[in-house]
């Protein structure tokens, strides 16, 4: 016959779950598995508990708390997965608060304090509303249409259908529909509404000219850069079960935006062909460089629920190590050997930056990185693919890989460099 369990028992069961929370909260906030782990260690510590181990994947938290000689094991799953750069931050900010008092005071923390703020932490509102979340999602999608060669035309064509595609998504999936569904809606909104705007204003007798290159970059907001940078990064640390699960996710995401786009463009006979290059002064062009990197770095962040003092330290950031990689570029380096020089930078500089502002590395880095995610070049790889132009896709596609793993071997290094967790394998 079962007997009930001890006061002691009861005890860890109350502190695990508490523990688990945290896990699940930053694991739905988007941060990678490393982070995860260590905020539920963090917290079970700071609760008194003896040892707490955990598994990690993209969906799912199996954890064990000790305590004497009684453990306690849980199976959790968090079916939605977003980005809450905001939400990361507070819950890194309680737990270093909470374990700073466990160890000053020298007495473990309350389950209800703990309860307390998590209750907190779970109930705030996203920072910005539906319609001021799409248009940080057109800024972004708008700096990188100049990024990518665009003009006056593209720019504000691109700012209209991104915002509208971000508008749709985040509706859908507040709704609690497929991702990827709502992946390949969102990606036909913004492109349909781009070239629609085009046309009109060429019927208008406004603009003259092609200027539909630009539909890709009304897409790139769908680009999944905080998976594909967090699943590196686990794979880095040699967890195979959170970051190959991650970087699938971050494909099927991927794949699901290009196979609209395909569509889009078989609809209306085009191909998402790279644009000329603008033919403008240096000097000119160098500042305007400085100007969109910062604000589509902006973009990012703030569309990621970042706080303002966040986002504007993250798109300094990427200012500096974007420009610095396109001038690389210029000066005749490899994209994928400029790519992990300014993802260096970026480690480095948000490692130093982020403690001070009390916020995790990754919402600094990830943003100011995910502007030199080659999107559109991933894109136009599934685009040819399903073409059947088979060697072009293949070209876009190693050209896209080469960038991705050296932006993640460059912020990998820098973790190592200034982590001592990251530099020795334990």
């Amino acid at each position: 016959m079962p007997t009930a369990p001890t006061d002691d028992e009861l005890e860890l069961i109350r502190r695990s779950g508490v523990a688990l929370r945290v896990g699940r909260l930053s694991l739905s906030a988007g941060t990678g598995s490393y982070r995860v782990k260590a905020s539920m260690a963090r917290m079970a510590h700071a609760l008194g508990v003896d040892r707490h181990e955990a598994q990690v994947t993209l969906t799912e938290i199996t954890t064990t708390s000790h305590r004497g000689r009684s453990f306690r094991t849980e199976v959790s799953e968090v079916r939605r997965v977003g980005v809450n750069a905001d939400r990361l931050a507070d819950l890194e900010i309680l737990v270093s608060d909470l374990e700073r008092d466990a160890r000053t005071t020298g007495e473990e923390i309350t389950v209800e304090r703990a309860t307390a703020e998590l209750d907190r932490i779970a109930a705030k509102p996203p920072l910005y509303p539906a319609l001021v979340n799409a248009i940080w999602s057109g800024m972004a999608c708008a700096a990188f249409a100049f990024l990518n060669n665009g003009g006056p035309v593209e720019i504000g064509t691109v700012f209209v259908g991104a915002a509208l595609g971000q508008l749709v998504r985040r509706a859908m999936l507040h709704r609690g529909y497929n991702q990827f569904g709502v992946t390949m809606l969102a990606a036909a909104v913004a492109a349909f509404t781009y070239l629609g705007l085009v046309e009109l204003l060429q019927a208008a007798g406004a603009i003259e000219g092609r200027h539909q290159a630009g539909y890709v970059s009304a897409v790139l907001f769908l680009i999944p850069g905080f998976a594909l940078v967090t699943a590196a990064l686990d794979l880095a640390r040699l967890d195979f079960s959170a970051g190959l699960t991650r970087l699938v996710y971050a494909l099927m995401i991927l794949v699901s935006a290009a196979l609209s786009l395909w569509a889009v463009s078989s609809i209306v006979g085009l191909a998402p062909d790279p644009a000329t290059p603008l033919d403008l002064d240096p000097g000119v062009l160098l500042v305007l460089r400085f100007a969109a990197s910062f604000l589509g770095v902006l973009g990012f962040a703030l569309m990621f629920n970042s706080p303002w003092r966040m986002a504007l330290l993250a798109a300094t950031v990427g200012m500096l190590a974007n420009v610095g990689r396109l001038e690389l570029i210029a000066a005749g380096f490899a994209a994928q050997s400029a790519a992990a020089m300014a993802a260096l930078v970026v480690g480095v500089l948000a490692a130093y930056a982020a403690p001070r502002i009390h916020v995790p590395r990754v919402t600094i880095s990830v943003p100011a990185v995910v502007i030199m995610v080659p999107g559109a070049t991933a894109y136009r790889a599934v685009f040819h693919l399903a073409d059947g132009a088979t060697i072009l896709a293949l070209s876009y596609t190693v050209q896209a890989a080469l960038v991705v793993v050296a932006l993640s071997i460059g912020l990998a290094v820098a973790r190592m460099l200034t982590d001592r967790t990251w530099a020795f394998d334990r």
